[in-house]
């Protein structure tokens, strides 16, 4: 049986951030808790956010690390009951985003987060309760104004899924002006995460018309602009197609997502310092090739159709296609040069087949499977 869903009001244009006081006002929101981090600060993109707030009581945590923890979740929380706030904007990339999204659960139910975690059934404990969200987007990556899911790694180190249709965010500013003059390496970080959700999506086997229309048209924007993005900081349409991609990609993986989601989160929990983004886009050539075999991606011509949105000859030269924009928008050629070695497989495999994304990829991946894929990405 399929479900569909797509929930959230979403503002976006240039300018939208001028509408954040409306929706704080129309979502209930009055005395507001502004998740966030120390470079969105200090780059002046949440003053933007503040000056769109006058006359509304604001208090600001700017501590989500890179990728958010139990821990961080537990000090905004604090700052949360001590402002007495009623509701969350969260201005950054997935980072802050998924953190206020913690506070959400948090601040409102009792118990540790893991209980709340997707793989120890915490999906249907997360109940209408959660404080409501708005979320500013400031790069164009993740997607997670627009999602039911967050990612956190929690107290005993493991980076895990939380997903629940309560935790869609109320409102999303979507202003590509908040991303101009982001810096090339995380512009290209950030936007192959995108490109990578909307594939991913595009190949999960789940049955979503809508979903795959909507991926197939984010891959294609952010294919034919995530290098003009990564070289020119102000281009205004370029930014604007690739936050329409990030928007586009969580839209459509409600369907579910992969192998490469399910290698990044289990190796990002083993080693927080490596990025999400640059991490999918090292994994999408290997999966790739390795989901070419799946029935589902056959039957439907599910690589072909990718391959004509990135105008691309034939579905066989996308993992290589991939690599090259890989190199020529500065990401890393392998997880060698980000220091991953193979002595950490195991522990990265453990992880990935206990990840939330394991089962929705096209074709279930075995222990030998990822450590080919590993191998193959290193």
């Amino acid at each position: 049986m399929a479900f569909i869903n797509f929930v959230t009001q979403i503002q976006f244009d240039f300018g939208a951030i001028q509408l954040l006081k409306q929706e704080c006002e129309r979502v209930g929101i009055t005395r507001p808790l502004v998740v966030t981090d120390a470079g969105v600060r200090e780059a002046g993109v949440l003053q933007k956010c503040l000056d769109a707030l006058p006359g509304v009581p604001v208090a600001v945590f700017d501590q989500t690390p890179s990728n958010p923890t139990e821990a961080a979740v537990r000090a905004a929380v604090q700052q949360y009951r001590a402002h007495r706030a009623d509701g969350l904007i969260a201005v950054g990339g997935g980072s802050s985003i998924d953190c206020a999204k913690g506070v959400a659960i948090a601040a409102t139910h009792e118990g540790p987060l893991t209980h709340y975690a997707t793989i120890e059934g915490g999906s249907p404990r997360i109940s209408a309760a959660v404080a409501p969200v708005i979320a500013v987007p400031t790069t164009s990556g993740t997607g997670s104004e627009v999602a039911r899911g967050a990612i956190l790694i929690v107290d005993d180190g493991r980076k895990l899924g939380f997903h629940a249709w309560h935790l869609v965010p109320k409102a999303a500013i979507c202003d590509p002006e908040l991303t101009l003059g982001l810096p090339p390496r995380l512009t290209a970080a950030t936007g192959m995460d995108a490109i990578a959700h909307c594939m991913e999506a595009f190949m999960a086997p789940a049955i979503n018309p809508p979903a795959d229309g909507i991926a197939l048209d984010g891959l294609e924007r952010g294919w034919h602009h995530i290098e003009r993005a990564t070289r020119d900081g102000s281009d205004r349409e370029a930014r604007f197609n690739l936050m329409s991609t990030s928007m586009e990609g969580a839209m459509a993986f409600q369907k579910g997502l992969g192998c490469v989601h399910s290698l990044s989160h289990s190796l990002g929990g083993v080693d927080p310092r490596l990025h999400h983004g640059t991490l999918n886009a090292l994994f999408l050539p290997a999966v790739v090739r390795f989901n070419a075999e799946a029935e589902s991606v056959k039957r439907e011509r599910r690589l072909e159709r990718m391959a004509q949105a990135m105008g691309l000859a034939s579905a066989g030269d996308i993992p290589a296609a991939i690599r090259d924009m890989n190199a020529r928008i500065g990401l890393p050629q392998g997880l060698a040069e980000l220091g991953v070695t193979p002595a950490l497989f195991p522990k990265v495999i453990d992880g990935a087949l206990a990840d939330h994304c394991h089962k929705s990829n096209p074709r279930l991946a075995s222990r030998e499977d990822y450590e080919a894929m590993l191998a193959a990405s290193l």
